[in-house]
């Protein structure tokens, strides 16, 4: 992807949906004259100048204030740093860190063990991009020295666990999936300036945009050797067009309403598939206002059913869902039937899930390898469009 997104002062400066497909999320240079009211200082000392934001003191950051869960996207950074400088580049979560140390002459990712390299072209003197990527369950942090075009770059790869306690399948290794803002800030030196900040997705004008809760994100729990064969990416490996999935573990359909108008707008996607609901929140209301919003983007909504769990919960949630079908007139996957005993949609078939074996319960409803494969062929009976 080309870096003329980061340079270009004529690109749209800010997160304003277009009216053709765009891997352009946000895109702003930094001025004195601007209103940035999307750019939150937390505890941090900052100045708007003419040749950007200058940030002073150590310890607080700044958040851009748009939430964004697509699995295939970058941050790309315009920034000069003085000679002591550790910059860090975060989630508002913290779950993942990376890190430009100018004085050290290097660059890393804040895993344990931390996961590093020298990068022997650092010079204060110059201008870098700092791109922080994420593609599922790996993330790599990037940087290019404007002045001589050197670039180096390091990356970790997440692997999840499968389950947990006595239900895990292996040791897993822990990156993080870049929650839910991004900040960036001054950890240890005099200063940094960030002149322009831009955030693109790795495709644009899609045919599927997959949206969901952990049941749509397996890069946090599938183990890296079986990652390939988890559901929706057994349905980007069979589609014939281009896919991206926006998964966010933990999170109901208020989430995925906030982010959806963060992403959508500027990417496009012919068909928009959402699996919501396995951690409540879902009303016949707000299902429906979501649905009219994914019209009103110009897409084919397609709204599934959640697979079966330990609770049985996913009865009345999918009730709900049916009806909202019903009421457009639109599609969805039965995924209770592909992950239940007797494939009626009643009791979860425990051999289709992950075991997690905590403290306080046993839990079946992250789907493993097998559920997976039955989610994936069930798409093929129920939305068989979609592979068109």
């Amino acid at each position: 992807m080309s870096s003329a997104c980061l340079l270009n002062a004529q690109i749209a400066n800010a997160a304003f949906p277009v009216a053709q497909p765009t891997s352009v999320l946000y895109n702003r240079t930094i001025t004195e004259k601007g209103n940035y009211q999307e750019l939150v200082m937390e505890g941090v000392n900052v100045q708007f100048t003419e040749m950007g934001l200058r940030i002073a003191g150590n310890g607080g950051v700044v958040k851009l204030n748009h939430y964004y869960a697509l699995a295939e996207r970058l941050v790309r950074y315009h920034v000069r740093f003085s000679g002591d400088c550790r910059a860090v580049f975060h989630s508002d979560k913290g779950d993942f860190k990376a890190y430009v140390d100018i004085a050290n002459k290097r660059i890393a990712i804040g895993t344990d063990p931390i996961t590093e390299k020298t990068v022997s072209f650092l010079d204060a003197s110059h201008d870098y991009i700092v791109e922080v990527h994420r593609d599922y369950q790996t993330s790599k942090i990037k940087i290019i020295d404007l002045y001589s075009g050197y670039s180096d770059e390091v990356s970790a790869t997440m692997d999840g666990t499968g389950g947990v306690g006595s239900g895990a399948v292996g040791t897993g290794f822990f990156v993080g999936r870049q929650y839910d803002y991004y900040c960036f800030g001054l950890e240890v030196g005099s200063e940094m300036l960030v002149k322009q900040i831009c955030v693109l997705a790795k495709e644009a004008d899609l045919t599927l945009l997959i949206y969901g809760d952990s049941i749509t994100e397996p890069e946090g729990y599938f183990p890296t050797v079986d990652f390939p064969k988890s559901w929706p990416q057994l349905i980007m490996q069979n589609m014939t067009g281009t896919a991206i999935s926006s998964g966010r573990g933990g999170t109901t359909i208020k989430e995925l309403m906030e982010r959806i108008k963060n992403e959508l707008p500027f990417i496009k996607a012919k068909y928009v598939m959402v699996t919501i609901g396995t951690n409540g929140g879902n009303t016949k209301e707000n299902l429906s206002e979501l649905v009219e919003y994914i019209l009103s983007q110009g897409s084919i909504p397609i709204l599934n059913n959640i697979p079966s769990n330990e609770s049985g919960t996913q009865i009345p949630i999918n009730a709900i869902i049916e009806s909202v079908r019903q009421k457009y007139g639109i599609k969805g996957c039965k995924f209770d039937l592909a992950t239940s005993l007797n494939h009626d949609g009643q009791e979860v078939d425990k051999t289709t899930m992950y075991f997690e074996d905590y403290d306080w319960g046993k839990i079946y409803h992250h789907p493993n390898v097998k559920g997976s494969l039955q989610m994936y062929t069930r798409t093929l009976v129920d939305i068989p469009e979609i592979y068109e």
